[in-house]
């Protein structure tokens, strides 16, 4: 497929967003920026949510992971979905009740000011990571088919990418992400529906015939039973029930657009609706996967191996097929499924970066000696700074990449949530009180202690293997760290 075509379509999509960008944006305060002024219908933002969690990740990698994980990865998916109720019903009406512009201000009321800013940092770190994981992995296909065309050289590219996110999201936050958002989930679905017809039509099968392959496919497992194996279903699971709580309700960047509804009701009925919207969309995943396993091997098409011819590397083999042996609409189709999912990967997370630093951090919000306008000047040069510390991040992951990038964002979120995890535990369901000085030390040991634990355990390739529930073990390590750094306080030597 021509460059130039490619070219032509990203141009006319980002022409889309801009021109959304330029309606909700004209008339931004603060209020507007962080939360919308909590006049976000729920249907838009339960809509525009699938394409901010999807991304390239499911995009790209989902489908081409099949080839190893079969459909396992519907286990984690029925996890996703329970962790999505827990959000509605127990955390949502914890931040609706305190008003909450930032939710690790709830740290700060339970714990202190520390907690909150340990809490803060953590998800600073995990969605810089997931961001730029999920960024890299789109940038890096339409460098493999763009800019290498026109020898660009891949930091170029990406300087490009973000600074095209960055002219769209500057001035709206929120109040302009929500409808962007839900113009990017409209074609990343578009993009993966009429993929699987354009498969099935080049192998000239119905929907009976289709459904037919899926369900003989030497991919359709979907339960794995090894209790000491990674794909384990109760890890799977159990895993995705936390990793849905901690990535979605305990993260700054999904539920600042709930919280920007007009009602508890409404975000509830939005996270309620995106849960089984969200299962259907990556059961449609899953079977694209099978789809284009099977057009490869009925057409002798060879799969893309590493160097070494060892393995297949599943995250180009979806472009591969869809930009040179499908066809140019096909190829359209897959590229502008592709933009949605660069776009949506990053534009959102600079708005809830923004908001942590100018909040949690700088408590800018309450600084009543600051003018609409300074504060204005504060929140776009903290935006435009996180532009930069993204794009340093995905160079970095285009140097040690060597995985699926699905299974390389969920395990880095195993590490980085599970203190998260762990403090918002301990705050809903006890009532102890935390060294507030020592929050940060016990939150950064205990990833330490779960990455040693993890690699003793991978050493012995016949025991037990940590698959999914990381986030789980991480999260009690952290709890029984900071409980017991608790204890210090009241055993220490009293004053003379």
């Amino acid at each position: 497929m021509s460059p130039f075509i490619i070219l032509i379509c990203v141009a006319i999509y980002f022409l889309g967003l801009l021109s959304i960008s330029f309606v909700t944006s004209r008339v931004t305060s603060s209020e507007g920026y962080f939360l919308g002024n909590k006049q976000s219908p729920w249907y838009a933002v339960a809509f525009g949510m699938v394409g901010d969690s999807l991304s390239g990740v499911t995009f790209i990698s989902v489908p081409g992971a099949i080839y190893y994980g079969k459909f396992g990865y519907l286990q984690l998916v029925a996890g996703y979905f329970v962790g999505y109720f827990v959000i509605s019903r127990v955390l949502l009406p914890i931040y609706y009740s305190r008003n909450l512009t930032s939710i690790y201000e709830y740290l700060r009321e339970r714990f202190g000011t520390i907690t909150q800013r340990t809490g803060a940092f953590f998800f600073l770190l995990s969605r810089l990571l997931g961001a730029s994981g999920r960024l890299f992995l789109a940038a890096n296909v339409l460098q493999l088919f763009v800019f290498d065309a026109f020898h660009i050289p891949f930091p170029i590219s990406v300087t490009i990418i973000i600074s095209l996110i960055l002219i769209y999201t500057y001035r709206g936050g929120i109040q302009t992400l929500v409808w962007t958002d839900v113009f990017q989930s409209t074609f990343l679905l578009l993009a993966v529906l009429l993929s699987i017809l354009a498969i099935a039509n080049a192998m000239h099968l119905g929907v009976a015939d289709v459904a037919r392959l899926i369900k003989h496919s030497n991919y359709n497992q979907i339960l794995f039973l090894d209790v000491n194996g990674k794909s384990f279903i109760l890890k799977n699971f159990i895993g995705g029930l936390f990793i849905a709580v901690a990535m979605t309700g305990l993260d700054q960047n999904m539920m600042q657009k709930n919280l920007s509804c007009k009602s508890l009701a409404d975000a509830q009925k939005n996270i309620e609706w995106f849960s089984v919207i969200m299962v259907l969309v990556n059961v449609f995943f899953v079977c694209l996967g099978a789809l284009i396993y099977a057009y490869m091997q009925a057409n002798n098409i060879a799969l893309p191996m590493n160097a070494d011819g060892t393995k297949v590397l599943t995250d180009t083999v979806f472009p591969s097929l869809a930009l040179n042996h499908l066809g140019v609409f096909a190829g359209i189709v897959f590229i502008i499924g592709l933009t949605a999912a660069t776009f949506s990967s990053a534009d959102s997370v600079l708005t809830s970066l923004t908001t942590t630093v100018y909040i949690d951090f700088m408590n800018l919000d309450s600084n009543n000696a600051l003018t609409e306008g300074d504060k204005k000047r504060r929140r776009t040069f903290i935006h435009g700074a996180f532009a930069g510390v993204l794009l340093l991040c995905i160079l970095g992951f285009s140097a040690l990449n060597n995985n699926a990038i699905v299974n390389t964002v969920l395990m880095l979120a195993g590490y980085t949530y599970g203190p998260l995890l762990g403090l918002f535990a301990l705050g809903l369901f006890s009532n102890i009180k935390l060294n507030d000085t020592l929050v940060p030390y016990a939150c950064i040991l205990a990833p330490i202690i779960t990455y040693a634990l993890n690699q003793v355990l991978s050493s012995n390739t016949n025991g037990y293997q940590i698959g999914m529930e990381l986030i789980v073990v991480n999260a009690i390590i952290s709890i029984v760290l900071l409980v017991v750094f608790s204890k210090i306080k009241k055993t220490a030597l009293p004053k003379n």
